[in-house]
Protein backbone atom coordinates (compact mmCIF):
# COMPACT_ATOMS: atom_id res chain seq x y z
CA UNK A 1 0.00 0.00 0.00
CA UNK A 2 1.18 3.44 -1.09
CA UNK A 3 1.97 5.94 1.73
CA UNK A 4 -0.33 8.63 0.84
CA UNK A 5 -3.08 5.94 1.38
CA UNK A 6 -2.09 4.80 4.43
CA UNK A 7 -1.66 7.88 6.23
CA UNK A 8 -5.00 8.94 4.67
CA UNK A 9 -6.42 5.56 6.77
CA UNK A 10 -4.46 6.66 9.26
CA UNK A 11 -5.83 10.05 9.57
CA UNK A 12 -9.52 8.04 9.89
CA UNK A 13 -7.73 6.04 13.44
CA UNK A 14 -6.44 2.47 11.69
CA UNK A 15 -4.20 1.70 14.00
CA UNK A 16 -2.87 -1.05 11.07
CA UNK A 17 -2.36 1.45 8.79
CA UNK A 18 -0.51 3.88 11.24
CA UNK A 19 1.77 0.88 12.32
CA UNK A 20 2.85 0.20 8.55
CA UNK A 21 3.63 4.16 8.05
CA UNK A 22 5.96 3.76 11.71
CA UNK A 23 7.95 1.29 10.18
CA UNK A 24 9.15 2.80 7.35
CA UNK A 25 9.97 5.61 9.32
CA UNK A 26 12.05 3.92 12.17
CA UNK A 27 15.33 3.01 11.83
CA UNK A 28 15.80 7.14 10.34
CA UNK A 29 13.91 8.36 13.23
CA UNK A 30 15.55 6.35 15.64
CA UNK A 31 19.25 6.93 13.75
CA UNK A 32 19.12 10.41 14.09
CA UNK A 33 17.56 11.08 17.53
CA UNK A 34 20.48 8.60 18.82
CA UNK A 35 22.98 10.93 16.68
CA UNK A 36 21.61 13.85 18.43
CA UNK A 37 20.87 12.39 22.30
CA UNK A 38 24.31 10.18 21.68
CA UNK A 39 22.34 7.76 24.49
CA UNK A 40 20.14 4.44 22.73
CA UNK A 41 17.68 4.70 25.47
CA UNK A 42 16.91 7.88 25.49
CA UNK A 43 17.00 7.92 21.92
CA UNK A 44 14.51 4.93 21.96
CA UNK A 45 12.21 6.94 24.71
CA UNK A 46 12.23 10.13 22.44
CA UNK A 47 11.15 8.40 19.14
CA UNK A 48 8.38 6.14 21.36
CA UNK A 49 7.19 9.38 22.99
CA UNK A 50 7.58 11.28 19.41
CA UNK A 51 5.24 8.24 17.77
CA UNK A 52 2.48 8.36 20.30
CA UNK A 53 2.13 12.09 19.72
CA UNK A 54 2.14 11.44 15.90
CA UNK A 55 -0.75 8.60 16.28
CA UNK A 56 -2.93 11.36 18.46
CA UNK A 57 -2.07 14.23 16.46
CA UNK A 58 -1.91 12.80 12.81
CA UNK A 59 -5.21 14.47 12.09
CA UNK A 60 -3.76 17.38 11.85
CA UNK A 61 -1.42 17.12 9.24
CA UNK A 62 -2.43 19.27 6.50
CA UNK A 63 -0.23 17.49 3.41
CA UNK A 64 0.27 13.68 3.18
CA UNK A 65 3.19 14.54 1.84
CA UNK A 66 4.69 16.47 4.44
CA UNK A 67 4.55 12.64 6.73
CA UNK A 68 8.21 11.95 7.17
CA UNK A 69 9.25 15.90 7.97
CA UNK A 70 6.16 15.78 10.12
CA UNK A 71 8.00 13.11 12.18
CA UNK A 72 11.33 14.61 11.68
CA UNK A 73 9.61 17.83 13.29
CA UNK A 74 8.35 15.99 15.97
CA UNK A 75 11.39 13.87 16.47
CA UNK A 76 13.88 17.13 16.81
CA UNK A 77 11.52 19.02 19.21
CA UNK A 78 11.58 15.87 21.54
CA UNK A 79 15.43 15.68 20.73
CA UNK A 80 15.66 19.57 21.94
CA UNK A 81 13.84 18.92 24.86
CA UNK A 82 15.51 16.44 26.02
CA UNK A 83 19.13 18.05 25.08
CA UNK A 84 17.58 20.86 27.88
CA UNK A 85 17.46 18.17 30.20
CA UNK A 86 20.98 16.90 29.70
CA UNK A 87 22.01 20.56 30.87
CA UNK A 88 20.07 21.18 33.98
CA UNK A 89 21.14 17.58 35.03
CA UNK A 90 24.55 18.44 34.43
CA UNK A 91 25.10 15.24 32.42
CA UNK A 92 25.71 15.84 29.08
CA UNK A 93 29.64 14.78 29.02
CA UNK A 94 29.33 12.00 31.57
CA UNK A 95 28.50 9.58 28.81
CA UNK A 96 31.35 10.19 26.56
CA UNK A 97 32.98 7.55 27.04
CA UNK A 98 30.06 5.24 25.55
CA UNK A 99 32.02 5.55 22.05
CA UNK A 100 34.54 3.38 20.96
CA UNK A 101 37.80 6.15 19.99
CA UNK A 102 40.31 3.79 17.90
CA UNK A 103 42.05 7.21 16.51
CA UNK A 104 42.56 10.21 19.39
CA UNK A 105 41.87 12.48 16.36
CA UNK A 106 38.21 11.14 15.90
CA UNK A 107 38.07 11.74 19.64
CA UNK A 108 38.86 15.08 19.71
CA UNK A 109 36.50 15.80 16.67
CA UNK A 110 33.84 14.18 18.85
CA UNK A 111 35.01 15.72 21.62
CA UNK A 112 34.77 19.56 19.96
CA UNK A 113 31.21 18.31 18.70
CA UNK A 114 30.05 17.43 21.88
CA UNK A 115 31.26 21.35 23.04
CA UNK A 116 28.74 22.48 20.63
CA UNK A 117 25.19 23.92 21.72
CA UNK A 118 22.46 20.87 21.17
CA UNK A 119 20.77 23.54 18.21
CA UNK A 120 24.30 23.33 16.80
CA UNK A 121 25.32 20.05 16.99
CA UNK A 122 21.37 19.43 15.45
CA UNK A 123 21.95 22.09 12.26
CA UNK A 124 25.80 20.35 11.42
CA UNK A 125 24.44 16.81 12.29
CA UNK A 126 21.25 17.25 9.81
CA UNK A 127 22.98 18.98 6.98
CA UNK A 128 26.53 17.06 7.13
CA UNK A 129 25.44 13.65 8.53
CA UNK A 130 21.68 13.18 7.14
CA UNK A 131 22.02 15.36 4.15
CA UNK A 132 19.55 17.71 4.72
CA UNK A 133 19.02 20.99 2.46
CA UNK A 134 19.06 24.05 4.67
CA UNK A 135 15.00 25.01 3.52
CA UNK A 136 14.65 21.13 5.17
CA UNK A 137 16.27 22.22 8.43
CA UNK A 138 14.90 25.67 8.95
CA UNK A 139 11.39 23.55 8.45
CA UNK A 140 12.05 21.24 11.19
CA UNK A 141 13.61 23.46 13.76
CA UNK A 142 11.08 26.36 12.66
CA UNK A 143 13.78 28.53 11.86
CA UNK A 144 14.58 30.65 8.79
CA UNK A 145 16.72 29.92 6.39
CA UNK A 146 19.30 32.18 6.62
CA UNK A 147 19.26 31.84 10.53
CA UNK A 148 20.06 28.28 9.74
CA UNK A 149 22.91 29.23 7.32
CA UNK A 150 24.51 31.40 9.77
CA UNK A 151 24.17 29.17 12.69
CA UNK A 152 25.88 26.23 10.81
CA UNK A 153 28.60 28.83 9.47
CA UNK A 154 29.37 29.44 12.99
CA UNK A 155 29.44 26.60 14.53
CA UNK A 156 31.60 24.75 11.92
CA UNK A 157 33.79 27.88 12.06
CA UNK A 158 33.96 27.48 16.28
CA UNK A 159 34.83 23.38 15.33
CA UNK A 160 37.21 24.57 13.03
CA UNK A 161 39.36 26.71 15.39
CA UNK A 162 38.54 23.91 18.51
CA UNK A 163 40.58 21.75 16.14
CA UNK A 164 43.09 24.60 15.37
CA UNK A 165 44.14 24.75 18.94
CA UNK A 166 44.44 21.02 19.54
CA UNK A 167 46.99 20.67 16.83
CA UNK A 168 48.48 23.44 17.37
CA UNK A 169 48.72 22.42 20.92
CA UNK A 170 49.25 18.90 20.21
Amino acid sequence: MNEHLLIKKAKKGDVEAFGELYTTVYKKLYRFAFYILKNQQDAEDVVSEAVTDAFTGIRKLKREEAFSNWMYQIVANKCKRKMREYYREDILYEDIDMWNHSKEEHYEVRKAFMELSSEERMIIGLHLFFGYKTREIAQFMELNDNTVRSKESRAMKKLENKLKGLRENG
